[in-house]
């Protein structure tokens, strides 16, 4: 607009048929040019300014927004944290579902939660198959190579034995339904070839994972005897197979027999990872005596 301005000071000048002088030319140039700097130098102030204004300043919904939402979130966090009875939630902050009987009472999570029973009858139907598939290796080997087995194939079987023992048990205290049955079914058909082929590559890594099995059963059965000691789970009368096999006294209660069960998954784990760290010194498990008499 400036150089516009100027353009037609000049042709105005000219068409009058006026003289101009070299000075006047010069001054008329510098105040034009003068002109046009002061007016780029505003506006660059303009856009400046502007700028500023936009990045230092949010506009006055979105400061609405962010305050609802923290005032939301206050408000969350505290009705959260007064009483008992708020719903814990999970690592992703979604509430456990609450199922309900017609009555109004919760149903009970099967082989989930704090269901022990069904837990632990998971979990032997897991520990039954690494003996029997470690005894009938040694045997097989036994066989074949015409050694002695250092009394490991006994030690095996026997704890294969135990194992199904305690599944029986708790089979007889909770009763499992048919898709319990079938999810049993599926365990044990894959865990049982999947560690077949882990004990014929690496019997020290089979051993060492049982072991660590052993070591959560026994941690299971101790959350189990906290929760009959509290009176969450009621201490029933112990199964006929529990009180023949273990030869408890026939008043015995389900104390008594979580109790020697547990003591048997201690067994089992100190015999697996000593039977890993045989292995593990590049020896095999006929050069140490296995420790039978326990069973």
């Amino acid at each position: 607009m400036n150089r516009f301005i100027v353009r037609s000071v000049m042709q105005n000048h000219l068409s009058n048929g006026r003289s101009i002088s070299n000075g006047h030319v010069c001054s008329s140039a510098i105040v034009g040019r003068s002109l046009e700097l002061s007016g780029q130098h505003n506006v660059v102030m303009l856009v400046r300014f502007e700028w500023r204004r936009m990045m230092s300043s949010t506009p006055a919904s979105v400061e609405k927004v962010s305050s609802g939402r923290e005032e939301k979130m206050e408000n969350s966090v505290t009705e959260e944290t007064k009483g008992k009875d708020s719903s814990a939630l999970s690592y992703w902050g979604i509430s456990r579902p609450k199922i309900t009987r017609a009555d109004g009472t919760d149903w009970p999570w099967n082989c989930f939660m704090r269901r022990y029973g069904s837990r632990a009858m998971m979990l032997e139907t897991v520990a039954a198959v690494p003996g029997m598939v470690g005894g009938m290796l040694l045997h097989l080997k036994s066989l074949r190579k015409f050694q002695q087995s250092g009394g490991w194939i006994k030690a095996l079987l026997e704890e294969a034995e135990n194992e199904r023992m305690h599944l029986m048990t708790m089979v007889e205290l909770v009763k499992p339904k048919w898709y319990e049955r079938l999810l049993v079914l599926t365990v044990q058909g894959v865990f049982f070839n999947a560690f077949f082929v882990l004990y014929m590559l690496s019997p020290k890594l089979a051993h060492r994972i049982v072991g660590y099995l052993e070591e959560e059963a026994i941690h299971s059965y101790t959350e189990y005897l906290k929760d009959i000691e509290s009176g969450a789970i009621e201490n029933v009368a112990a199964p006929a197979i529990a009180i023949d096999y273990w030869r408890l006294p026939k008043d015995a209660r389900l104390k008594e027999v979580i109790t020697v069960i547990r003591a048997d998954e201690a067994h089992h784990r100190d015999v697996n990872h000593f039977a890993s760290d045989i292995h593990f010194a590049g020896k095999e498990l006929k050069d140490a005596p296995a420790p039978l008499g326990y069973h």
